[in-house]
């Protein structure tokens, strides 16, 4: 949970347990739209910061089974009450998520999330949505873990998505992928539209 404290006013706007659903479905949907063939072939996916459950269901209308768990039971459909940070093991080969920024970034966080989920055994894609500016930060040792495990490619979103729901989101977002089977050794940039599942476009 985010605590606030006087130094830090801005952290008293920050949600309990930094809950920000991923509400507008074209999020995910245009990430299966582009790399949906990669993670049916793996055959299942993990969400483990499920929240409401919006980015599984979406999952599963898409034909994947999803394993949901959360730190708390915000409503997802058979969710497992647990700490992401309880798991050695991944229960998907496929994580696919909208991870608590403040247990990512660098000031707060530390990258602390990307750490434990690349330590985990049995993963070998990870799709995780967070700011775009997010990889630029090379504080408390995320630029060097960014440096030793490169994510292999990033969809830039090309449109902005609002997860507070009070309109005028401040900021631009992005799927960064880790995937075990990649050949690239440098990340690679990709465009990502909001009409992408519309197309369907599979690569």
């Amino acid at each position: 949970m985010v605590v606030a404290d006087s130094k830090r006013p801005e952290q008293a706007r920050r949600r309990a347990l930094d809950l920000y659903p991923t509400g507008q479905p074209e999020a995910i949907r245009a990430l299966l739209a582009r790399d949906g063939k990669r993670i049916a072939d793996l055959g299942s996916v993990w969400e483990p910061a499920a929240g409401h459950g919006d980015l599984s269901r979406e999952i599963k209308v898409f034909g994947l089974p999803c394993i949901n768990s959360d730190i708390a039971d915000h409503g997802a459909e058979q969710v497992q009450v647990r700490s992401f940070y309880d798991f050695q093991e991944s229960l998907a080969p496929a994580i696919i998520t909208n991870p608590p920024y403040c247990e990512i970034n660098a000031r707060d966080g530390h990258g602390r999330w990307l750490r434990h989920t690349l330590s985990l055994t049995g993963c070998r894609y990870c799709a995780l949505l967070l700011s775009w500016d997010w990889p630029a930060a090379r504080a408390n040792g995320l630029g060097e873990l960014l440096n030793d495990h490169p994510f292999s490619y990033c969809y830039l979103m090309r449109w902005k998505l609002d997860f507070t729901g009070e309109g005028s989101p401040p900021q631009r977002n992005a799927w960064f992928v880790w995937d075990r089977d990649w050949p690239g050794h440098e990340p690679a940039f990709r465009w990502m539209d909001k009409t992408d599942w519309r197309q369907g476009a599979l690569i």
